[in-house]
């Protein structure tokens, strides 16, 4: 009985093992992805940045593309679980959408301005993911905070929702293209923050732009002391 055991606990030992492998090769990878686009990043230079073997990378990983699936895949599992978290902080829903454009500007400071549409090009099958993200959850999400925000008198009764929402989520996307906002000409961290802007200004009541400003200014001065 005692033999069974101890290769229980082995086991158990190499998949711990192998999923902190995993994990430190899907953090690595991102931070490659993110930085420099999913193109260029090959499998050899993924492995010389963590410092692991080519027979390691592989023994994990079928290949690159399944290396950024489940970049992509896990990627959003965290952005899910922050995006809660910021809900439940909020105070109202123009406190949420705001809360919200400033944690996507922190994330747009190491994001490559090509990601998007290398993943499109490159990568379907982690695409996919994006999209489904996109279509499932992040436009559920905000149709959440218009509704709420009109209900409350801080949006504008006259705008509809779901085609607010589909205009917010082409914002995004737009800016990541080269063809319309080439990368050596525009800031794609600007141009963001520029849609947000537009955005949440032409949807505020004067009760929510009131809200909105409080905010912007708290912000402003918190960035002053610092």
């Amino acid at each position: 009985m005692i033999l069974p055991e101890r290769n229980k606990v082995e086991e158990l030992k190499i998949e711990e093992k192998d999923r902190e492998i995993r994990e430190r090769i899907l953090g690595g990878s991102e931070e490659l992805f993110l930085r420099y686009g999913f193109k260029s990043i090959t499998m050899d230079e993924i492995a010389r940045h963590l410092g692991v073997s080519k027979k390691t990378l592989y023994q994990q990983f079928k290949d690159k593309d399944e290396v950024v699936y489940q970049v992509v895949s896990r990627h959003f599992d965290c952005e899910k679980s922050m995006a809660y978290e910021m809900m439940e902080q909020a105070e109202n829903p123009v406190h949420e959408f705001f809360i919200e454009a400033q944690q996507l500007k922190i994330t747009l400071n190491g994001i490559h301005p090509n990601a998007i549409f290398e993943l499109k090009k490159y990568h379907s099958k982690a695409w996919h993911i994006f999209h489904e993200h996109k279509e499932k959850w992040m436009i559920e999400l905000l149709l959440k905070n218009l509704k709420k925000g009109i209900e409350q008198g801080l949006y504008r009764e006259d705008i509809i929702p779901e085609v607010l929402v589909r205009l917010r989520m082409e914002q995004v996307i737009l800016a990541f293209d080269p063809q319309v906002f080439p990368p050596n000409r525009f800031d794609m961290k600007t141009i963001q923050v520029q849609f947000i802007e537009h955005f949440i200004q032409g949807i505020l009541t004067d009760k929510g732009r009131e809200i909105f400003n409080h905010y912007q200014q708290k912000q402003t001065k918190n960035e002053k002391n610092f």
